[in-house]
């Protein structure tokens, strides 16, 4: 056992301490003042999102950018509540280019069928997804459209962290999205990508017709995001580029209590035996078996069958490692304050994680008031 426990905490030490290290590998874009060129399709699905649309139009008419270079196309997926008639008084009083239609359902998931939807019916070549509880940076448009002059891409993947973080619940998810997040990061810095995130991803509609779209993975209700971006990364890597940028941060909100949390997070365990990605299965790996060390090592400890001391020292090791990552990671998104809670935090989780893993692989999941299957 501890043999096999020390080997597993190695490897995971090496994993994480690159990835901490390879964050500074992808460079902080600036962005330049030189005119607009980019037309985008600004994609945004919502259910039963009356509660937060109020918040994502305010930024929506921040927006700096010339609007005659964008639009907004808003699907509806069957909402039950306000949200269609607050997108209507939106749509009333705004001068935008803003479009409502309905969700066209084809396959097991509702998001990738109402993204599809929005893309048939675009304007522009350039696509932009993000979610109806986000906030957009004010320049956010203006960042991708430096960054794509500047660059060969076919896809580019934005930043994301959450806002309105109050209390011990949401600085746990915080902090657990913050390491995912500089794990996106990293992976584009040891040039391996395998995560991303849909709140806040562009990518241009004719590369999205040439890779066949959602195609293949239709059949999982989630992963609108990580899929699309394994079949680029397939077909084109280079193209495939993040856009590190203080300035096209999205800010998204944690889950208000824990039932919708392990909801969310059974979610996207769910994903994970889909990957196609055989770097990302590896990880996902590394990192379940690093949190079941801690986990067990603490079940045998407390029946005598293990040491203190050595347990101890497994866990400390974690502990520091799993540090290094969060607290560069914070660094760059200025959520620094929210590290008071890592130390509670980073003890709960190797049990929350383990947890999740194993009621996500045979249990389904409620998400938007609808049941979904493994």
């Amino acid at each position: 056992m501890l043999v096999i426990a020390v080997i597993i905490l190695i490897l995971y030490l090496f994993l994480i301490g690159n990835f901490a290290f390879a964050i500074d590998k992808v460079s902080e874009f600036k962005l330049q003042d030189i005119p607009a060129k980019t037309k985008f399709s600004v994609v945004i699905p919502f259910r039963n999102e009356a509660e937060n649309l109020p918040t994502l139009f305010k930024s929506i008419s921040k927006l700096n950018y010339q609007t005659s270079l964008f639009e907004i196309i808003l699907v509806n997926d069957d909402s039950e509540d306000l949200s269609e008639a607050i997108v209507t008084k939106f749509i009333s009083t705004s001068a935008l280019d803003i479009t409502l239609i309905e969700n066209e359902r084809q396959s097991n998931s509702p998001k990738k069928d109402a993204i599809s939807s929005a893309i048939k019916i675009s304007k522009y070549d350039w696509i932009i997804t993000t979610d109806a509880d986000c906030v957009l940076p004010k320049y956010w448009l203006d960042s991708f459209d430096s960054y794509i002059q500047q660059n060969d891409a076919k896809m580019v993947v934005g930043p994301v962290t959450y806002h309105q973080v109050n209390g011990f619940l949401k600085h746990f998810q915080l902090l657990d999205f913050l390491s995912l997040t500089g794990s996106t990061i990293a992976g584009f810095g040891i040039e391996k990508p395998f995560l991303c995130n849909g709140a806040n991803l562009g990518y241009k509609r004719s590369f999205f017709s040439d890779i066949n779209g959602f195609e293949g993975n239709d059949t999982i209700a989630s992963g609108d995001d990580i899929f699309l971006m394994e079949k680029a990364l397939k077909a084109d890597k280079n193209s495939v580029k993040y856009l590190k940028s203080k300035h096209a941060v999205v800010q998204t909100i944690p889950q208000p209590n824990f039932k919708s949390l392990l909801s969310q997070r059974i979610r996207w365990a769910n994903k994970t035996s889909n990957y196609d990605n055989g770097f990302a299965k590896l990880v996902g790996l590394l990192v379940l078996l690093a949190n079941s060390v801690i986990v067990v090592g603490f079940v045998l400890m407390a029946l005598g069958l293990f040491q203190l001391k050595i347990f101890a020292y497994l866990l400390v090791l974690k502990l520091l490692i799993d540090f290094l990552l969060i607290y560069k990671t914070s660094v760059f998104f200025n959520k620094e304050n929210a590290l008071k809670y890592y130390l509670p935090s980073s003890l709960l989780y190797p049990f929350f994680s383990v947890y999740v893993a194993v009621i996500g692989s045979f249990s389904t999941y409620k998400w938007k008031n609808r049941r979904f299957k493994k």
